[in-house]
């Protein structure tokens, strides 16, 4: 038998959260003067930015490398190929357009969540701080996709393996290519059309993948980052705009030199530039997202053992784990199954593991990658977006150094991603103008 009671911790935290949300000042700002001032001087010592950047990108391509292997697997699955998953594994899968590139990467191998944050440096380094125009990003994004054509059509020879590839990597931009063009074109019903018929027409987390990248536009202030996020939200349908605007305001908070949990968390409370909390009979469904995590995480803390009970069952995969670590694990992992929506990659759904997550972990950044790959599902994005959020928190230097070495390595050698020069590369953008 389980029984409840309060986890000091995480409670407090979640007291932060429990008032009714404050009505806002920045809705009527004007993004424009506010975007640009904080764009001018950020009021973060440039090493202090370098290292929460670096984290940022260390951190969300730990989470996308820990849930890459796992991708869209059930729970029974992950423990029958890997146990409980809390360190980097390898991969045996196959390579995709939206996956790894490559057959059976080495533990470290990453997926479109952080070629998408290297894309998004690679367009900032094409602008000036402050006047990022989101006409250019969608025009960077087809002639992205227009060079992939290009190198497909180059390629020559009997060997099957240089088409393969060079497809994978056209195919890859050619869902947001369609929408790209026809935004940039100014072309209101062809944007409109190609819009909700991307990647089928499902809500997906589209922005969520870029805007972490975006926050380092903005550090510490989540209102501009928001703002900034939102409009280069053009992939995005519905409250998922929302959740990418508020995406990039948790880790524009965690820039901050006196960021704490709840001054991170609360963002979903006092961040509402677009006015959601006022909608006409729904009100703001990201709120709500965050009201249920809080709910899930406060539960399943609260789960104690009674001692008169029988021993629990612990599956194989979970039995070096405390019988209260697994009691309130099995609790948390159980209330999230009956919130899942049928898509496993819905906004919703990833923002909802995401929070609890981080809420149910007290903002650890190793027990919360843990949590979400584990607990399956869209895990790689889940993770990446909090390992984003958790890494600019923590800086580079606080997290594990033997997964940052072997994410740096494999990135670099494997992928061509070079994660520490880029980070060099946007802290120059944004302090050397």
């Amino acid at each position: 038998m389980l029984r409840f009671v309060c986890a000091f911790p995480v409670f407090a935290l979640l007291l932060a959260g429990c008032q009714t949300p404050a009505p806002t000042d920045t809705a009527n700002s004007s993004p424009a003067s506010v975007t640009a001032a904080t764009a001018s001087q950020p009021d973060i010592a440039r090493e202090i930015y370098h290292d929460k950047v670096l984290g940022l990108l260390i951190g969300s391509a730990i989470g996308d490398a820990m849930g890459a292997p796992t991708e869209m697997w059930s729970r029974d699955a992950i423990q029958f190929d890997y146990g409980f998953v809390e360190q980097l594994d390898d991969m045996v899968r196959a390579p995709s357009a939206e996956g790894t590139w490559k057959h059976n990467l080495p533990a470290g191998g990453t997926t479109d969540d952080t070629r998408w944050k290297e894309i998004t440096i690679e367009f900032l380094r094409t602008q000036s701080p402050g006047q990022e125009s989101v006409t250019d990003f969608a025009t960077f994004i087809v002639n992205r996709y227009q060079q992939r054509i290009a190198n497909l059509k180059a390629t020559e020879g009997f060997d099957p393996k240089p088409y393969e590839e060079n497809l994978m990597k056209m195919n890859f931009l050619q869902e947001w290519a369609l929408i790209a063009k026809p935004f940039a074109e100014d072309n209101l019903l062809g944007y409109s059309n190609a819009l909700h018929k991307f990647y089928g027409g499902e809500m997906t987390c589209a922005g969520m993948l870029y805007s972490p990248m975006l926050a380092a536009a903005r550090p510490a202030d989540p209102a501009a980052a928001y703002r900034l996020a939102y409009d280069f939200g053009i992939f995005d349908l519905g409250y998922a705009r929302d959740l990418t605007g508020l995406t990039a305001a948790l880790t524009a908070a965690a820039f901050a030199t006196d960021a704490t949990p709840a001054s991170v968390i609360n963002v979903n409370r006092s961040i509402d530039p677009e006015g959601y909390f006022a909608s006409r009979l729904v009100g703001r469904s990201s709120y709500r997202f965050f009201q249920h995590a809080r709910r899930i995480a406060l539960d399943a803390r609260a789960v104690e053992l009674d001692p008169e009970a029988p021993p629990m069952e612990i599956p194989a995969a979970f039995q070096h784990l405390e019988p209260l670590a697994y009691a309130q694990l099995r609790r948390a992992f159980d209330m999230l199954d009956e919130a899942n929506r049928e898509v496993s990659f819905h906004p919703a759904e990833i923002y909802l593991i995401m929070l609890t997550a981080m809420l149910f972990q007290d903002f650890e950044f190793e027990p919360t990658m843990v949590f979400i790959t584990n607990y399956g599902r869209d895990n790689d994005t889940v993770a990446a977006v909090a390992g984003a959020i958790l890494g600019a928190y923590w800086g580079a230097d606080q997290l594990s150094a033997e997964m940052t070495e072997q994410i740096l390595t494999v990135n670099r050698k494997e992928l061509g991603i070079d994660l520490a020069r880029l980070a060099d590369e946007v802290t120059a953008w944004l302090y050397e103008r």
